[in-house]
């Protein structure tokens, strides 16, 4: 990244409305070779960042979706374990056949070599011959105890394999760490790490988003949208719309052939599973709120 202003501009090109601290915390990001972690209410597009670095620099993008129980087999390399098995009995096979025996022994070295491990998210990052982007999502819903050996690998980006012993990077990933705040995070992760707080979005930020991800929806329907959402956004609800949502109202009311919202009552209504996701939030926005929000957003 050679400057916060040719990254803006790089991410505009692709359709990324991005503030201009977040710019600047993703080329710290490139200059001091730390990762970023992103905290923020899920869909307010930690995520999408990643996929726009991968985009604009041709990179190649991993991501490790985080649980809880999450585990080195699958964050970081397990054994082909039916290779391996196939392969005992195809040398068990030959021994019988074979009239010495000792030629066509296995030893524990053929079976525990690079030919039966399977690389998984964390691995692959550091083997890419370019370096890629690496997204760690929801780190926060890990185990603390992953979170601790995350922490090892991404000081050292090396990875030590019993049978094999210690694999460096051949290239350091870009590593970007989202978190929806589930839980808190240890200091050790927040030292290691950069830091920004993506909230949702300003109006003008929005109205900006939705004119370049949907070109095709009018001025006056992507306005109203984003104001109606706005609204609602005050509401006490248990799952906020994000960014998303909001693209798939748009999207949704554009297919319907609606271009205000004033004019089709009806299917504003029906049309409201494209932002509000529980029982409990449908039930907390009857339709006499939501008349009264759209004669708002108007």
């Amino acid at each position: 990244m050679t400057d916060p202003e040719t990254l803006t501009r790089q991410l505009r090109d692709i359709n990324y409305i991005a503030s201009q601290e977040l710019v600047v915390s993703l080329w710290l990001m490139s200059q001091l070779g730390r990762p970023l972690l992103l905290e923020g209410d899920a869909g307010v597009g930690k995520t999408e960042v990643g996929k726009a670095l991968s985009q604009i620099y041709d990179r190649p993008l991993i991501r490790l979706q985080c649980y809880e129980g999450l585990d080195v087999n699958t964050a970081v390399y397990e054994w082909n374990y039916q290779r391996q098995l196939l392969e005992i009995y195809r040398t068990g096979e030959a021994v019988k056949a074979s009239s010495n025996n000792s030629q066509s022994a296995l030893n524990e070295g053929d079976l525990f070599s690079q030919k039966y491990l399977l690389e998984r998210p964390l691995l692959r990052s550091i083997r890419q011959e370019q370096p890629p982007v690496l997204i760690i999502d929801e780190i926060d819903r890990a185990d603390e105890e992953f979170e601790a050996y995350l922490l090892e690998v991404l000081s050292d980006f090396q990875i030590s394999i019993p049978e094999l012993g210690t694999i460096e990077a051949k290239s350091i990933p870009m590593v970007i760490l989202t978190s929806n705040g589930t839980r808190e995070l240890s200091d050790a992760l927040r030292r290691r790490s950069l830091y920004h707080y993506i909230d949702y979005p300003d109006h003008a930020k929005e109205l900006s988003i939705v004119m370049a991800k949907a070109p095709e929806v009018g001025a006056k329907l992507a306005s109203q949208v984003v104001n109606f959402i706005q609204q609602i956004r005050s509401e006490d609800l248990r799952k906020k719309p994000g960014i998303a949502e909001t693209l798939d109202w748009v999207a949704a009311l554009s297919r319907l052939k609606i271009d205000s919202l004033d004019e089709n009552p009806e299917a504003v209504l029906q049309t409201l599973g494209c932002l509000l996701k529980t029982r409990e939030d449908h039930q907390a926005m009857p339709a006499d709120v939501i008349e009264r929000y759209v004669a708002k957003s108007l």
